[in-house]
């Protein structure tokens, strides 16, 4: 068990960063080393602070070796990725050159780097770039030759009602009997309403 000692100094420096600091870790960090300022219980920090004990061990270990600065300490970096150093020439290439699909794209990077990435990091890559995908569909576009027309044609009678071209009547002749029911009494009766305030 790690043993360490906090003076008002420190125990108020823990207790103000855990509430300002601005990176949520450093903050859970500041919370854990703060709870144990207080002599609470291991168990009751890792409850309250949600994390394992291995990480409740390495905040302790930081404390100690470096104070509050080894607890500001960042030192996840991730793995460096292997297109950044192509990042430039394929910028290049993709704004000469912009790729219609993911698979276009990826294969494009496989081709001028030897890298092979799913498509899923090929776009976020893409994003990295600044670039952006555009949802497009296909629709026959106007043209002079009577085959496109015919093309266009029927692509229109496809995909459109049959009836769009039909003009509607305002009324109908459901309306134009309508009325006359309400008032024929033998029809009210049939139903089982009384038709007495006629």
């Amino acid at each position: 068990m790690i043993q360490l000692t906090f003076n008002t100094k420190e125990i108020a420096a823990l207790e103000a960063e855990r509430y300002t600091h601005p990176h949520p870790k450093v903050q859970r960090k500041m919370e854990a080393l703060y709870l144990k300022s207080l002599n609470l219980e291991h168990q009751l920090i890792l409850r309250i602070c949600r994390i394992k004990e291995p990480t409740l061990v390495r905040y302790l270990r930081a404390y100690e070796k470096d104070g509050l600065a080894g607890l500001k300490r960042l030192d996840y970096a991730g793995q460096p990725s292997q297109l950044g150093s192509h990042k430039d020439s394929l910028e290049a290439h993709f704004r000469k050159h912009p790729p219609a699909t993911s698979a276009q794209a990826q294969s494009a990077i496989e081709t001028i780097t030897g890298v092979r990435r799913s498509p899923t990091q090929v776009r976020e890559f893409l994003h990295r770039l600044g670039m952006k995908h555009r949802k497009t569909g296909f629709v026959p576009g106007p043209s002079d030759t009577s085959e496109k027309q015919t093309e266009q044609a029927a692509f229109v009678k496809k995909t459109s009602s049959p009836n769009w071209r039909k003009p509607r009547r305002s009324g109908g002749w459901f309306f134009s009997w309508m009325p006359l029911i309400l008032f024929i009494p033998s029809i009210w009766d049939a139903c089982g309403v009384s038709s007495g305030f006629f």
